[in-house]
């Protein structure tokens, strides 16, 4: 038996998690060793009693490790352990990171660079707005949007960012071969195709109480900062939120209309300190290493107005229409010849590549 196989079967063992699982491995070196030790053996670990002892001693007995292997390849995911490349290295920094991760898809190194964007299941139009929205422009520029594939805002943020061919990941808080809600099983498909589902729980294990306060933690690991776009007192967004404040990242809040209910818990967020977010401006200012020096002009080309930077068809449209004078959007909409809502996703982008600079009363000029 293998390692991978071998956390497998950890994670299919009861009373055996992340955390008990470190502890066997600072004692016995490698997860085979787990698997095949005594029951003496193990008691002599710390933090490992009977119950937990006898669980791992009976594992064969007791679970289906060949069959869980058989479902991993009959079903088309892969398993992820935290010594693999492609674990998330942010996730791994956490106090309890997954023993292993189901992925359907693919995570890539620029999934370090992503953002949660959670909210309440009973959502507002206005909700479900803002989330596709600010995912869409987060998508657009580069950024992996991680939600939890949840009714509501946490579908929002996840078509959002499918609608701008971005990055999306989505960490459920079930068994990966299990779609809940159902009526999501059509674009769970589609963010496998161009991002990733992803899981700690073996197959077929059903949605309970315990199983997305775990999920959430995996959102908040994984992410530089959590969003929480809607959400009641009680909303289990406010968890995701609070794990991102323990793992030292940083948390945004939209604020909402003071007599809803549905913003309740994102005024809390920011009475304690939770920056409050207008637009995807306000998060980004955040996270400027995203935009380093390096990546911006130096100087313009030679031959040309345009710098020597990789730019959307779009882009560049809206920046050769630009001067040092402020423009006003109507004025770039009818010089550029593009539509409103291509020149508001043009501009934004070369807001974040530092390219232009937008001024009160949404006037706009060339970054100098």
């Amino acid at each position: 038996m293998d390692s991978r196989e071998a956390f497998v079967a950890l994670n299919l063992i009861e009373h055996v998690g992340p955390v008990r699982v470190r502890q066997l491995l600072e004692y016995f070196g490698e997860a085979p060793a787990i698997l095949g030790a005594t029951r003496t053996q193990l008691l002599q670990v710390r933090g490992i009693g009977a119950e937990t002892a006898d669980s791992i001693v009976n594992w064969e007995k007791n679970i289906d490790l060949p069959g869980e292997l058989k479902r991993i390849a009959e079903y088309g995911c892969h398993v992820l352990i935290q010594s693999d490349e492609d674990y998330p290295a942010s996730l791994r920094q956490i106090y309890d990171p997954p023993i292993v991760l189901y992925v359907k898809g693919r995570l890539l190194p620029a999934d370090k660079n992503a953002v949660a964007l959670v909210g309440s299941r009973l959502t507002t139009h206005y909700g479900q707005e803002v989330a596709r929205k600010l995912a869409y422009q987060l998508a657009y520029l580069g950024v992996t949007v991680v939600s939890g594939g949840a009714r509501g805002i946490d579908t929002s943020a996840h078509q959002g960012a499918l609608s701008a061919k971005g990055r999306t990941i989505a960490v459920l808080g079930t068994g990966i071969n299990l779609v809940f809600p159902p009526e999501n099983a059509e674009l769970f498909g589609r963010i496998a195709t161009s991002g990733a589902v992803m899981t700690q729980f073996p197959f077929n294990r059903k949605a309970d109480k315990q199983s997305f306060p775990i999920r959430n933690r995996i959102v908040a690991g994984m992410t530089l900062g959590t969003v929480v776009v809607e959400a009641n007192l009680t909303s289990g967004a406010l968890i995701t939120a609070n794990m991102a404040v323990e793992y030292g990242r940083q948390v945004f809040a939209v604020p909402g209309r003071i007599d809803s209910p549905r913003s309740k818990g994102c005024h809390e967020l920011i009475k304690k300190g939770a920056k409050l977010c207008e637009g995807v401006e306000d998060i980004l200012g955040e996270f400027e290493y995203l935009f380093p020096p390096t990546n911006r002009p130096s100087a313009l080309a030679e031959t040309s107005d345009l710098p020597a930077l990789t730019l959307s068809d779009n882009e560049q449209k809206a920046y050769a229409v630009l001067t040092n004078e402020e423009s006003s959007i109507d004025e770039i909409i009818q010089r550029s010849g593009l539509a409103s809502s291509a020149v508001s996703v043009a501009l934004l982008g070369l807001e974040m590549k530092r390219l232009v600079r937008q001024l009160p009363g949404k006037m706009f000029v060339k970054n100098n």
